[in-house]
Order: C-alpha cells, then structure tokens, then sequence
C-alpha cells in the first residue's frame, strides 16, 4: 500500500476543529477504556489499518488486556464487557453501519439506559469523529507504522 496524500502536511490547519473535539471528548465524562473499545470496533468494522494499531497500542498501555481487544469483534458472545460497555459497542456499530441499521430504536434504548443525556451526545460525537479519522486515513492510505512489528517477524 502506498500513501496517497500526507493529510497533516498538506493541510494540516483544517484538522485543527477535528483534534479540538478529541481534546473535549476526553474531558466528556466517558471512560477512557470505553473510548477506546468504541474507537477500536469503528476502525476494525471500518478496516483501517492504520486506526486499529493506534487504538489498540493506545487501550493497551491503558491497561486494557489482550483478551477484551481480541474478543472485541465477538462482544456480544463474551461475558468480558460490561452493560454500558455493550450499550456503547451496540451503538458504535449501528451508527457506523447507519446506511444498514438505520440506528435502531432499540438500540438507542439501550444507550438511553446507561448513559446520561450529555454522556450519549459525547459517545454519538466520539463514533462520528472515529467514523472520520478512519475514512481520512483510509481514503489516504495511511500506513500505520510497522517497522517494529516487521522486524518482530
């Protein structure tokens, strides 16, 4: 794969509202576990190589264990997420899947359920902003940095 376009060279100024946001979302009130498992689900369902390694290096030195990132793909058959932690992967996939799910009411529901109303517009910004940052890097192709991993091989 071959890198299209450095983004952040090219234009880096117009990225300047996007990493604003992120710094506001961090101060949101969501946990930065769940943050993380939502930001990693939307780039694995999204296939950006480049977001899937940042995210998953990220929640790792966070502390998140090897067996919740691996198992993300299965959350639903796997007992390692909590009520909320699903509500917020149930809704990561139907708002990054929308042309499909069309955000189901029961979906939202579940949401309604364990997340304020300040919380769900915080995760509902954070799955679009993820929603961006992986068609960015794809439509890009971006390459995730691969040295150390290659070398590992």
């Amino acid at each position: 794969m071959t890198q299209r376009l450095d983004q952040f060279a090219t234009a880096g100024d117009l990225f300047q509202p996007m990493l604003q946001q992120e710094e506001l979302l961090k101060t949101s009130g969501l946990e930065h576990s769940l943050t993380e498992l939502v930001k990693l689900r939307a780039s694995q369902i999204n296939g950006c190589a480049f977001c899937i390694h940042m995210h998953s290096h990220d929640a790792r030195k966070s502390g998140e264990s090897e067996d919740r990132m691996q198992l993300l793909p299965a959350w639903r058959e796997s007992p390692l997420y909590s009520a909320r932690e699903r509500a917020a992967l149930a809704w990561t996939e139907a708002l990054t899947l929308v042309a499909e799910t069309g955000a189901p009411d029961a979906d939202y529901a579940v949401v309604a359920e364990h997340f304020a109303p300040r919380e769900q517009v915080a995760l509902t910004l954070l799955i679009g902003a993820i929603n961006s940052w992986n068609r960015i890097a794809i439509g890009f192709r971006t390459p995730h940095p691969a040295a150390r991993e290659a070398s590992a091989a």
